[in-house]
């Protein structure tokens, strides 16, 4: 059997009725012959989206055949049997050109019970911000299952949520039943479980090219929503800090860490029992590892097997990248 080694995988692009160029212009990737790019999924075990690798002894398969092949070896021994033969996370890049809609994601009890799925907690770091760009996370005030479908009837649901001011490197947790939308001019990576499980709630009243409104959700919208309001909704964390990581999120499906670095930083993963994902999304640098050396640039994703348990990445010039993996289960 092929020993395992840090792996990329072929880029799957979604072209979307919010989506821009920014996929192309900012992460050097070419979604031709796609009028535009909302999203890239970068690694994923969804049904009918699943990886394939891109390079090496491996090229050519999929991420499904691969956990088949490996189990333990490649996700985890706590992984495996939790998950088994579903990749639990999936990674992306999203360009909103425009708003998207305003939505929720069900938690795992209600996306089994509707879907047979895992419900959607997810979290978003902000790399690339313009100038006065928004988004919405939660809502501004407290609220409860009537007033909120009151404010949908009368179209004024925007009064109720709460808008937050986006700039380069601001980070989003979200989890499953938090009512959000991504505002236009944000360029981000998308950290989430593999689910594609999306209740529209509004969608602006806006048209594809064929003058069709798209569906939205609100029934079922209505018992996956988290009607709470929250002190605090963007993630607060040291952004000066460079050479060692920085946690951003942490919950029972992912814990990420943002590292910016201009000199070589080893890593030590025997406290864990987990693949290890890095999304680069600025700079360059190489994944050393006991059996050879993996060049990563920005725009790409790259997993690393449970197998693999010391790294040092070294840069070249400087790099940021987000490290994710899978907690342990208590």
């Amino acid at each position: 059997m092929t020993s395992l080694y840090p792996l990329k995988f072929k880029t799957i692009f979604k072209d979307k009725i919010w989506g821009g160029e920014k996929i192309k212009t900012v992460l050097g990737k070419d979604f031709s012959p796609l009028p535009n790019c909302g999203e890239t999924w970068e690694i994923s075990g969804v049904k009918g989206n699943i990886s394939e690798v891109a390079e090496g002894a491996l090229a050519g398969k999929k991420l499904t055949k691969l956990i088949e092949e490996y189990k333990a070896t490649l996700l985890g021994k706590q992984v495996f049997e939790n998950s088994g033969m579903e990749f639990p996370l999936l990674v992306k890049f999203i360009d909103a050109n425009a708003d998207l809609s305003i939505q929720v994601h069900p938690d795992d009890a209600l996306a089994k019970k509707r879907h047979n799925s895992l419900g959607k907690t997810e979290m978003w770091y902000i790399f690339k911000a313009d100038d006065d760009t928004k988004l919405v996370s939660g809502f501004n005030r407290e609220m409860d299952k009537e007033t909120y479908v009151k404010h949908l009837e009368d179209k004024t649901l925007t009064e109720i949520m709460n808008y937050e001011d986006v700039v380069d490197d601001d980070v989003f947790f979200l989890p499953a039943g938090r009512v959000h939308t991504i505002g236009k001019g944000c360029l981000l990576a998308e950290i989430q479980q593999t689910s594609d499980i999306t209740y529209r709630i509004y969608d602006f009243d806006r048209k594809d090219a064929q003058g069709n409104t798209r569906e939205l959700h609100t029934e079922e919208a209505l018992d996956a929503i988290d009607y709470k309001h929250y002190d605090e909704y963007k993630t607060m964390y040291d952004k000066s800090k460079t050479n060692a990581p920085v946690k951003l999120a942490s919950c029972p499906y992912f814990e990420t860490n943002v590292l910016k670095c201009n000199t070589s930083i080893a890593r030590d993963y025997d406290n864990i029992d987990s693949f290890v994902i890095y999304v680069c999304f600025d700079g360059a640098f190489s994944i050393q590892y006991a059996d050879g050396e993996v060049s990563v640039k920005k725009g790409e994703a790259v997993l690393l097997p449970a197998s693999i348990k010391n790294v040092t990445l070294a840069p070249n010039g400087n790099f940021k990248i987000l490290e994710s993996y899978v907690p342990k289960s208590v």
